[in-house]
């Protein structure tokens, strides 16, 4: 078995398909609508072969993230190294991304920092 894709409700489609396809090299498919359920849809493939459904509905619910919160808590990218981590990060920062932490030597190995996409969640940057 593999995971074909992870899936991340949004209340702005555009906004977070930018986000992804800019910063880790993602490709956007089609858009999917569903006019009488209200819902709308888009996948980001990205060259490892691993997809992300951006997804939207009328009837979504806004929540109150925290750090510290059951479920979902953050997607990881793989960078060549650590410079890339470094340089990606830097480069995230002067354009206004919340870095939330690093670029940093983590207990278990990795070398990573960990950005907010425009939607909160975390995403990780890794060489390790």
């Amino acid at each position: 078995m593999t995971i074909t894709h992870a899936a991340i409700y949004t209340q702005n489609l555009k906004k977070l398909e930018e986000f992804y396809c800019r910063w880790f090299g993602g490709k956007s498919g089609p858009e999917y609508e569903n006019p009488s359920k209200g819902f709308s849809s888009r996948f980001v493939s990205f060259e490892s072969g691993a997809r992300l459904e951006l997804m939207h509905s009328r009837n979504l619910n806004e929540t109150v993230r925290r750090e510290f919160t059951a479920g979902y808590a953050h997607l990881a990218f793989s960078a060549e190294s650590e410079q890339e981590v470094e340089n990606l990060t830097a480069r995230m920062k002067e354009e206004g991304v919340p870095v939330v932490s690093g670029p940093r030597r983590t207990g278990d190995g990795y070398y990573e920092s960990c950005v907010l996409d425009p939607d909160g969640n975390r995403v990780e940057i890794t060489a390790g």
